[in-house]
């Protein structure tokens, strides 16, 4: 089974992107790790995600670093870029826009490869050094931008990952910046989040496709 992995930075995590076989150090790589552990040679894994994207960025390159690929299942999180670089440089994506990018990027993914599924990540955003100037704006646009991609995974029949209250209720127990560095990258307690949440989704998944 061929596992997909496509995002921003967060699914980057610094992978090396001369080695296909480079996962990063974020919840991609603790992903595989435990399921190639629990499974040898069940799953191969691939982690397409590039830092700075944005959702237009990812769809602009969905052919090469997707549908080339031939993945079973698809692994997507995007958002946060759609909505912070509108803060910065005034290139962000409208929350309008942007369910209509992803919902063509699942439409044609499904096209193309009709036997892939879908498991589409919820954004997610806490108080940072670099979200706090700005957290009115966050605070109102990364809403939108979850209920777009949650109603995308239901209308195509994908898996969808909710994580922000994951993220809030984990505040709880230790302050913003021990999940996130700076409000939106995580730190590795936050991938192990992430990586934790995503392995309990899938294994729900798999379940189906053995029972």
């Amino acid at each position: 089974m061929r596992i997909l992995f496509l995002g921003d930075s967060i699914t980057d995590a610094g992978r090396n992107r001369e080695d296909p076989a480079s996962l990063g150090s974020g919840y991609p790589l603790l992903v595989s790790a435990r399921l190639s552990l629990e499974q040898p040679g069940r799953y191969g894994f691939r982690n397409t995600g590039v830092g700075g994207d944005r959702s237009v960025d990812i769809y602009a390159r969905i052919k090469r670093d997707c549908w080339n690929l031939k993945p079973d299942l698809l692994s997507l999180l995007a958002g946060i870029n759609d909505v912070w670089h509108e803060l910065g440089d005034r290139n962000g994506v409208g929350a309008e826009r942007f369910y209509r990018i992803c919902r063509m990027l699942a439409a044609d993914t499904v096209e193309r490869l009709p036997e892939v599924k879908l498991l589409l990540m919820e954004p997610f955003v806490l108080p940072g050094t670099g979200t706090s100037e700005d957290w009115e704006a966050f605070a109102r646009e990364m809403p939108l931008r979850a209920q777009a991609v949650r109603e995308i995974a239901g209308e195509f029949g994908g898996l969808y990952l909710p994580l922000q209250a994951r993220f809030d209720e984990a505040c709880a127990r230790c302050p913003a910046a021990y999940w996130l560095s700076d409000g939106v990258h995580p730190t590795p307690a936050g991938h192990q989040l992430i990586a934790d949440a995503w392995l309990s989704l899938f294994e729900k998944y798999a379940n189906t496709l053995s029972g």
